[in-house]
């Protein structure tokens, strides 16, 4: 898995709406294809990821941290199923500093964590089933 490091990778992502929500995050998915002033920005076909985790929603950096952390190793443990894509994860709602008191605490990593596994699993196009299929139609 490769990392967004510039400013027109992340544009590129952050082009179009969300791909999937959760409470608390937000995936955007760009094809590899995309191209700023002749140069191709994913020279890798690979999951390419990034995370935005504005000050506006953690507020103190000790989260931030644990956050993207947790981002990062969970986005890991599922690098097989991701699809070759560029993916940005971005916090779009604060965790509750009342219910969360510590920014490292176990308990807001496992929330965290198991907010990401249902994003990124809804990151991943699914197979149709047969079954599916026919009640498309």
């Amino acid at each position: 898995m490769q990392r967004l490091r510039s400013r027109h990778q992340f544009q590129a992502v952050m082009a179009g709406a969300p791909v999937a929500k959760t409470p608390h995050f937000a995936l955007h998915r760009a094809a590899l294809s995309s191209a700023h002033e002749g140069r191709v920005l994913f020279p890798v076909a690979d999951a390419w990821l990034g995370v935005m985790l504005p000050k506006r929603w953690a507020k103190r950096a000790v989260t931030r941290n644990a956050i993207r952390r947790q981002i990062y190793e969970t986005a890991r443990l599922q690098a097989a199923s991701l699809p070759q894509a560029a993916l940005v994860v971005r916090l779009r709602s604060e965790f509750s500093r009342k219910q969360f008191v510590s920014a490292t605490s176990d308990a807001l990593k496992r929330a965290v964590r198991a907010e990401l596994e249902q994003l990124l699993a809804r990151a991943t196009p699914r197979a149709v089933k047969p079954a599916e299929a026919r009640d498309a139609v």
